[in-house]
């Protein structure tokens, strides 16, 4: 029964891959790797390795991923930063399986959830160690201080059957600009919303699996309304310290 509702998620990922992105921040939905599905929505991989990520709301719906979220240690890590009313905005749960993940490009998490000025902090927990071989993070050390370098939004052409676009080109970073940052299973990495990372993909014979979440401090803050994710008017973005 599991994986047939996989099959089924996976042909309506294929069919509409805009409307299913969009659909999936107040839910747990299910994203697979581009050479794991055929032209019809057919799997072509074992599905034990063919999911490459699983999200937006886990943090939420998912008892064990919200009580981490929410945990005591997250809360006073963001009263260290500074973060006056944190906000849980997305979570996702990464795969990165061998032999099938593919590379995650360089790009700014500000890219795809904006805001006025930006108080974006990702923190990313490496659920097994992340190594050079298996895809660990890769960060363009300074490169937080450097603004954001386009935007990742809802297509405000209504005529256009593209429902998400990026407001510019993708910019060029030379690869000797990044460093390795690889950790140990449990290791919890921040990332500021402006610093640019990715990872290569995994040649090794072990998976590389992540958990990892973003918070917003709405406090003085604009979320941008061309987000691809908005809160749902039934369930706004859940308060960190209230939670």
């Amino acid at each position: 029964m599991a994986y047939t509702m996989l099959y089924q998620q996976c042909f309506l990922h294929f069919q509409s891959k805009d409307k299913y992105f969009l659909d999936s921040s107040d839910k747990v939905s299910y994203f697979f790797e581009a050479c794991a599905v055929g032209e019809n929505g057919e799997l072509l991989v074992d599905s034990k390795i063919a999911l490459n990520k699983v999200g937006h709301a886990l943090h939420w719906l998912n008892p064990t991923f919200k009580k981490y979220t929410f945990c005591e240690k997250v809360k006073e890590t963001c009263f260290q930063l500074g973060l006056a009313e944190p906000v849980i905005v997305q979570s996702m749960y990464i795969f990165k399986n061998p032999g099938v993940s593919s590379e995650v490009a360089a790009h700014q998490d500000a890219t795809f959830l904006h805001t006025e000025p930006v108080k974006l902090v990702g923190f990313w927990i490496a659920l097994e160690d992340a190594t050079l071989e298996n895809g660990c993070l890769w960060f363009a050390p300074g490169s937080h201080k450097s603004g954001v370098h386009r935007r990742f939004i809802r297509n405000p052409d209504p005529t256009s059957e593209q429902l998400l676009i990026y407001d510019a080109p993708a910019a060029c970073y030379p690869t000797s600009n990044f460093q390795p940052v690889p950790v140990n299973k449990g290791a919890c990495v921040l990332i500021h919303g402006q610093v640019v990372h990715r990872s290569e993909p995994n040649k090794s014979e072990n998976s590389r699996h992540a958990y990892t979440f973003h918070v917003v401090d709405m406090n003085g803050t604009t979320y941008s309304s061309d987000n691809w994710l908005q809160p749902n008017p039934d369930q706004p973005f859940p308060n960190l310290y209230k939670n």
